[in-house]
């Protein structure tokens, strides 16, 4: 099936008819401006300047109704920019009040400021009037309404990116107290992090403690704390690597306070983890044709419900390459005349889905024989840089997933590439 973005932007721009009015939305924290256009491009009305609040909105809808009125209106369109997180209350109630919401790029939004008056100025009405050209001309997305399913995955997923960047910052941490207050510990424990390094942190912060204990009293001290702990050979080790550590032995104190501080905020990121991943797990399961993605080998569930989470349903989606453009990851290529430049990924799209689709695909390479085979082909017979490999894998992967939800089927290793056909 080919899919050609073309007839996408023209079926955009036919929508917009001589009945529409089109409103262009400058949304900021407290206070959203908000121009009208026609089809044409020609202002209707003056600007508004309403609050971010139900009585802003609330005039916004009036300021709409009675442009419609006066101009013999049928239809109404909404533009804004996704602008952080400021714009999506305000399409959700507009959205319930069956007015048209879409979302412009603000990239192109910066892009096309010079259109009307061919200056560099910028003032919150210009920029709203030139979101409503942009919708006008095609320049949209649907924002499309997220069930509760989705719209959980999404705020459980960024949240797990946050306590992940706190557990990866105090892990960090941790080794910088490692090699500063006991260095020698990495020769008995190479994993900071393991149980048996933090157990031993807990109870023994520092080498000048051990220097007086005996092996059997190390493994107490290990046996309260693990169920299964390491043994005397492992104590012994502790204890001769400690008698010549070359540690600092200055503010010992402020560094056990320390110490107590890294472990404390260590413990519950961990947890926090745990709790937030098993909540992702539980919303997953209520959503049908994930269960048939997981069956698919190499695809974890935490990567399945970052595409999701961002993506949304991804049955909306008409085709694979649809789900790429969401994510920037279409192809783009600058070229003039004889002369032709390299072909690259947009990246004018949600980033975090593009992390997770990348290394989805990643796993997908190293776990799953269909997609190493077709790999190892691209590579060795096609003679493809591995990057580019994995990026056309990347693609191949988002036409599984939505034909997938599309047509609610199982995964079908045959049907990705017949082991034959790389054979031959």
């Amino acid at each position: 099936m080919k899919f050609k973005m073309q007839d996408k932007q023209n079926q955009l721009i036919e929508k917009i008819s001589d009945k529409h009015l089109v409103v262009g939305v400058d949304i900021a924290q407290q206070l959203h401006v908000a121009r009208a256009v026609n089809f044409r491009g020609i202002v209707v009305g003056d600007s508004l300047t309403f609050v971010n609040n139900e009585e802003g909105f609330a005039s916004l809808l009036h300021w709409i109704n009675n442009l419609r009125r006066l101009n013999s209106l049928d239809a109404v369109t909404v533009g804004m920019e996704p602008t952080g997180h400021y714009w999506i209350n305000l399409s959700k109630w507009l959205m319930k009040q069956n007015i048209e919401v879409v979302a412009v790029n603000p990239h192109l939004v910066k892009r096309n400021k010079e259109n009307r008056d061919n200056t560099q100025s910028k003032s919150d009405k210009k920029d709203a009037l030139v979101i409503a050209d942009m919708v006008k001309n095609g320049y949209y997305a649907f924002v499309r309404p997220t069930s509760e399913s989705f719209e959980k995955l999404r705020v459980l997923m960024s949240n797990r990116d946050v306590i992940v960047k706190r557990l990866v910052s105090s892990i960090n941490q941790l080794n910088r107290w490692v090699d500063i207050v006991f260095p020698e510990l990495r020769e008995v424990f190479k994993d900071i992090t393991g149980k048996g390094a933090i157990a031993t942190l807990r109870l023994f912060p520092s080498p000048m403690e051990l220097r007086s204990m005996q092996p059997h009293e190390v493994v107490t001290g290990w046996k309260s704390l693990m169920k299964r702990q390491p043994g005397l050979k492992k104590a012994q080790l502790l204890l001769e690597v400690a008698r010549k550590s070359i540690g600092t032995r200055q503010a010992l104190d402020a560094h056990k306070f320390h110490l107590e501080q890294l472990l404390e905020e260590y413990d519950l990121a961990v947890v926090q983890l745990e709790r937030v991943e098993k909540e992702v797990r539980d919303v997953l399961n209520q959503i049908p044709y994930a269960k048939k993605l997981l069956t698919i080998k190499g695809i974890s569930d935490i990567s399945l419900a970052g595409i999701l989470g961002e993506a949304g349903d991804l049955s909306g989606f008409s085709h694979g390459n649809s789900l790429l453009r969401h994510a920037g990851l279409h192809l783009v290529e600058a070229s003039s005349g004889k002369w032709k430049g390299q072909i690259v990924i947009s990246k004018r799209g949600r980033s975090r889905l593009r992390r997770f689709l990348y290394l989805a695909t990643m796993s997908l390479v190293m776990n799953n024989p269909e997609f190493q085979a077709i790999h190892s082909n691209n590579v060795k017979v096609k003679k493809m840089k591995k990057m580019k490999s994995i990026m056309k894998l990347v693609g191949k992967l988002a036409r599984i997933f939505v034909g997938i939800a599309r047509k609610n089927e199982s995964y079908c290793p045959e049907k990705v590439q017949p082991l034959k056909d790389l054979a031959a």
